[in-house]
């Protein structure tokens, strides 16, 4: 399933999911009275779906299936929220070694491109904390929890931090958990994945490397508000039989800035699934990011963003993520 989050006439967020090339959308509690279930309150939201598990999935999918017609929504007329607004937890980590690396490196250039001989200081330029980072990467997954209240949907604009002059997207690939997970072994981590979403952690660089010599990692550079857009739906995981193998490309109005694939992840989700339960309970609707793909934001090549610019991050088998920022 393609399981969405919209509002309604009044506001009200409800549970649906996408039908018809996702040029439509079955909602789910509708649906379910219009089938003679009554108000299931495994249908109130995206998030209870997920709470109630797999008989509950299994339901949502007849519903699905049958489409009664008083259920059934023009996606054009109505606006998409994240698939679960808020979560109940975020972490974003880091999986793709090609981005680190390279971010790294852009950021030294960027440090000496106001001296007289640029070429010359960075040659000169030590590189022993950058070194250090990538070997706990390599190490073990590194992550840093996110602000859940300031994440948003593809119909919502991203409004630019006031502090912020350097705003920059991140593309990347979310899980959500399906399950409560605690001290989960490898072999059955995937288990405890219900979907897979996209996720723009949208990113303020000047604030960034002004905070995180404090070394507790990101704070006011990603905390504010429409700061985290997530969707436009989750997709289940039995549509992405191999995650691990999707396209990821990154657009700023309509021209292309880079592309990745899941392939290069240096730690898959399983992974993280294994490291975050080691004494602690992961619980249903919990969102995991993959980190930045490899050319996935424009720190790597030195570009970002300006008002009014449009950012469309695509995942193969999942959609596009279409966002457009703004200053108020």
């Amino acid at each position: 399933m393609r399981l969405v989050t919209y509002r309604d006439a009044h506001g009200a967020m409800r549970p649906g999911a996408l039908i018809e090339s996702d040029s439509a959308i079955v909602d789910l509690s509708i649906a379910a009275r219009s089938a003679g279930l009554g108000a299931w309150p495994a249908f109130n939201s995206i998030l209870a779906l997920v709470e109630a598990g797999e008989e509950a999935m299994t339901e949502a999918r007849r519903m699905v299936a049958l489409a009664p017609t008083a259920s059934v929504i023009e996606r054009a007329s109505v606006k998409l929220c994240a698939p679960i607004q808020p979560p109940p937890q975020m972490r974003d980590c880091s999986c793709f070694e090609l981005h680190l690396k390279q971010s790294f490196a852009a950021a030294r250039r960027a440090r000496v491109a106001h001296l007289p001989n640029p070429e010359e200081a960075l040659a000169q330029m030590s590189t022993r904390a950058d070194e250090r980072v990538i070997a706990t990467f390599n190490r073990q997954p590194i992550y840093y929890k996110c602000n859940r209240f300031a994440v948003v949907g593809p119909d919502d604009d991203v409004i630019w931090p006031s502090y912020s002059k350097a705003m920059d997207f991140e593309l990347e690939l979310a899980c959500y958990i399906g399950r409560k997970a605690k001290d989960v072994p490898r072999e059955r981590a995937r288990e405890h994945i219900v979907g897979y979403t996209i996720f723009n952690d949208m990113s303020a660089r000047d604030t960034q490397a002004e905070e995180m010599g404090g070394m507790l990692g990101p704070a006011k550079s990603k905390d504010f508000d429409t700061g985290n857009v997530m969707g436009p739906c989750l997709v289940t995981a039995d549509e992405l039989p191999d995650p691990y193998d999707l396209t990821m490309i990154a657009r700023v109005n309509g021209a292309e800035w880079g592309r990745g694939s899941t392939r290069d992840m240096r730690w898959q989700f399983e992974d993280l699934i294994v490291h975050i339960s080691r004494s602690e309970t992961l619980y249903p609707g919990e969102v995991l990011g993959s980190g930045t793909v490899g050319n996935g934001c424009g720190l790597e090549q030195l570009r970002y963003l300006k008002p009014d610019d449009v950012i469309e991050l695509e995942v193969e088998g999942i959609g596009t993520l279409r966002t457009r920022i703004r200053l108020t």
